[in-house]
C-alpha cells in the first residue's frame, strides 16, 4: 500500500507526470510555512517513512497540501547574474600606426631635450652655467698673409654676340646648300653623261647628215664675240647670274656676251642650241657655241680653246676643248 501522501498526489493531481520544475523563493517560503504548521501536528506513523496528512478544502488547497517525504530536498537551481567581461578591441593598422608615431615622437624629444640637458649643466638652469658653456665653446680663426694677397682672375672667354650667332647659322646653312648643289651637279652629270652617250650613238648611226653642210656664216663677227668674252675670264665667278655684277653661269655667260652684238639667247643650254644649226667640226668658227651633252656650253674661240663658266667655286674660264661635244652656228 502506498503512503497516503502518495495516493493522493497520484489521484487527486494528475499533472505529477509533468518533468519536475525549478522551485522559486516564494514556493520555497511557503512549503517552509507548510512543513513547520505540519510539525506542530504531525502523529508518529509505524511506517519508517513519516507521512503528514494536510487537510484540503479544495482543489486548491489539495495542490498545494502534498505529502513530504522525508529527504534532502533538491537543490535550487540559483540564476547567478552574469558579468560582462570587458572586451578588447583588436589592434588595427591604424592604431599601430599611431603606436609609431607616438614612439617616434617621444624619440625626436629624447634627441633634442638630451643636448639641451648635457649643455645647460646636466638639470641645472641657473644662468651662470649657459653662459660659461657658450665662452668656453669660441674659436679663433688665423689667415695667413699669403692667402690675403691671392688676386682673383678671369679668363678670356666671352659669350657669343646675336651677330656672330647668326653669321655662324648662315654659314652652316651655305655649307649645306653647296653640299645640295654638289649633289645635284653629280645627279645631272651622271644624266648628261648617258645622254651624251645616246647621242653619240645616234650621230654614229646618221653619219654626216647630222651636220650642216657649207653653214652660212653669222651676221656677228665671232672674232670680236671671242675678243669680247675674254676680259671676264678670271675675274666673274660661277654662279646662277647672267651679269659680270653677280655671277655668271656657262648659259648665262653666252646670253650677256651675244646680247651685246644684238641677238638675243634664251636660258638653258638646250634653248640655246635649239637656235643654232649644228656643223662639222671642220667647219666650226671663232664665235660658234660648243654644246656638250652634259647641260654645258662656251664660246669657241677658233683654236681648240673655249671660254665658259664651269662651275661653283671657280671662275670663267679660257681652257682647251674635253670631253664629248658638238659644234652650233648662230645665224
Amino acid at each position: 500500500m502506498a503512503p497516503l501522501g502518495d495516493s493522493l498526489d497520484n489521484e487527486q493531481n494528475p499533472d505529477n507526470d509533468r518533468p519536475e520544475q525549478p522551485m522559486t523563493r516564494r514556493r520555497l517560503r511557503e512549503l517552509e510555512a507548510l512543513t513547520s504548521a505540519a510539525a506542530s501536528t504531525a502523529v508518529e506513523a509505524p511506517s519508517k517513512d513519516l507521512v503528514l496528512a494536510v487537510p484540503a478544502p479544495s482543489a486548491q488547497a489539495r495542490a498545494t497540501t502534498t505529502a513530504l517525504e522525508v529527504k534532502k530536498p533538491a537543490p535550487v537551481a540559483t540564476q547567478r547574474p552574469s558579468i560582462r567581461m570587458p572586451r578588447f578591441a583588436k589592434p588595427s593598422k591604424k592604431s599601430a600606426g599611431r603606436a609609431v608615431v607616438m614612439t617616434f615622437a617621444a624619440a625626436l624629444v629624447a634627441t633634442m631635450a638630451l643636448p639641451a640637458y648635457a649643455f645647460g649643466g646636466g638639470g641645472s638652469f641657473e644662468a651662470g652655467v649657459a653662459t660659461d658653456g657658450e665662452l668656453a665653446g669660441n674659436q679663433t680663426l688665423v689667415v695667413p698673409d699669403a692667402s690675403a694677397a691671392l688676386a682673383v682672375s678671369r679668363d678670356n672667354y666671352t659669350a657669343p654676340t646675336p651677330e656672330e650667332l647668326q653669321a655662324s647659322r648662315e654659314r652652316a646653312a651655305a655649307a649645306v646648300a653647296a653640299t645640295q648643289a654638289a649633289a645635284a651637279r653629280e645627279a645631272a652629270a651622271a644624266s648628261a653623261a648617258t645622254a651624251a652617250a645616246a647621242a653619240a650613238e645616234k650621230g654614229s648611226s646618221a653619219g654626216s647628215s647630222a651636220f650642216t653642210v657649207n653653214p652660212p656664216s653669222g651676221a656677228y663677227s665671232g672674232a670680236a664675240v671671242v675678243e669680247f668674252a675674254e676680259q671676264f675670264v678670271g675675274k666673274v665667278p660661277y654662279g646662277s647670274g647672267a651679269s659680270p655684277d653677280t655671277s655668271f653661269g656657262c648659259d648665262g655667260l653666252t646670253q650677256y656676251v651675244f646680247g651685246q652684238f644684238g641677238i638675243y639667247l634664251p636660258r638653258l643650254v638646250s634653248n640655246q642650241a635649239a637656235l643654232g644649226i649644228p656643223i662639222a667640226p671642220g667647219d666650226a668658227q671663232a664665235g660658234d657655241l660648243i654644246v656638250w651633252p652634259i647641260g654645258h656650253i662656251g664660246i669657241y674661240d677658233g683654236a681648240g680653246g673655249t671660254i665658259d663658266s664651269p662651275d661653283w667655286g671657280r671662275y670663267v674660264e679660257h681652257r682647251p676643248l674635253w670631253g664629248s661635244y658638238y659644234f652650233v652656228r648662230i645665224v
